[in-house]
């Protein structure tokens, strides 16, 4: 039921945004789209999805076996998942798969995921606040957006790399909570502690996790300005930087289909000093054709995991698998 509200809330809101536009310019705008930088946008894809599947695997507990290849279909087929689940929730689907051979504790495995999300959250929030700081020219709005996205990049950046951090949430839970829930609660904190210092147990590995989830950022950034460039407007690259990720951030709110009505609003509305509604509507499509390419390239890994029995049929290319 919740799935169907949060279409029909998405298609209330695009129903609202192309009332409210010049819908004939709006196709104009994409009829007249320019080949060269929208198949360069596109073709971003490539090197995005990647890179994820190499963080993956870096992230990834030595005992589920992952390799490149391996996490390369986890990522695929969790960009399907992230088609029909709200808030991108396809990504920690990823745990399901990895703890299925039984050979990895259902918690790391969680944890694990919840890991590589924060690491993309906080990478996006490090990019907003950085191109914040550059926007001109600086207004109110503008310095309460910074002064609140440094706020949670401080937090969560705490969260993720203070080991006390973690040992007080877990002492605080176990005075809180009660019964089955602290039992549950005890056992995700567990998982997160092991999770992470995986991740720290050499300043290599995450010095090449944390730099590799800032850089797929910044190609996912540059990916839409290169959209904005399509469309045959223009965008001060570090101007771009500073909104986008505002955008993707209202999008990921839980009550619309996968970003769907609220992104595209947030678009129109940030990019409104640059270019008309129509070409902020036709910038919102190509954003959401852009969760889609991966989506549908995974939707036959996808097929795969569901049918899987165990973590090595998950995680090895079938016969029938694409190449």
């Amino acid at each position: 039921m919740r799935r169907y509200i949060s279409i029909a809330v998405s298609l209330l809101i695009l129903a609202v945004i192309y009332w409210m536009i010049d819908v004939q310019e709006l196709l104009r705008t994409l009829g007249q789209a320019h080949v060269v930088w929208l198949g360069a946008a596109l073709a971003m894809v490539i090197p995005t999805t990647g890179l994820t599947a190499w963080r993956f695997e870096r992230l990834a507990p030595p005992d589920a076996g992952i390799d490149f290849q391996g996490a390369l279909r986890l990522t695929l087929a969790a960009s399907a998942l992230n088609m029909v689940l709200p808030s991108k929730m396809g990504d920690i689907a990823k745990a399901h798969f990895i703890r299925r051979g039984g050979r990895v504790d259902g918690t790391l495995a969680l944890s694990v995921t919840i890991l590589e999300k924060t690491l993309d959250l906080l990478a996006l929030l490090a990019w907003c606040a950085f191109g914040l700081a550059m926007y001109e020219p600086k207004t109110a709005a503008s310095w309460t957006a910074f002064a609140a996205i440094l706020t949670f990049l401080a937090a969560g950046s705490l969260v993720v790399a203070s080991r006390r951090t973690a040992k007080l949430g877990a002492r605080l839970t176990k005075r809180v909570a009660g019964g089955r829930l602290r039992r549950i609660s005890q056992q995700l904190w567990e998982g997160w502690r092991a999770a992470r210092a995986q991740w720290l147990a050499s300043s290599g590995n995450a010095l090449a996790v944390s730099s590799t989830s800032v850089l797929i950022w910044f190609l996912h950034l540059f990916q839409i300005w290169l959209f904005i460039l399509a469309l045959r407007a223009w965008v001060p690259l570090m101007d771009s930087v500073a909104l986008t990720p505002l955008a993707i951030l209202i999008g990921l709110l839980p009550f619309t289909f996968a970003g769907v009505g609220t992104r595209d609003a947030a678009l129109i509305f940030l990019y409104s000093p640059f270019f008309d509604a129509a070409t902020g509507a036709a910038l919102g499509i190509l954003c959401t054709v852009r969760y889609l390419l991966p989506g549908l390239l995974g939707l036959p890994f996808l097929s795969g995991f569901l049918g899987a029995r165990t973590a090595e049929d998950t995680l090895s290319w079938s016969d029938d698998a694409p190449t």
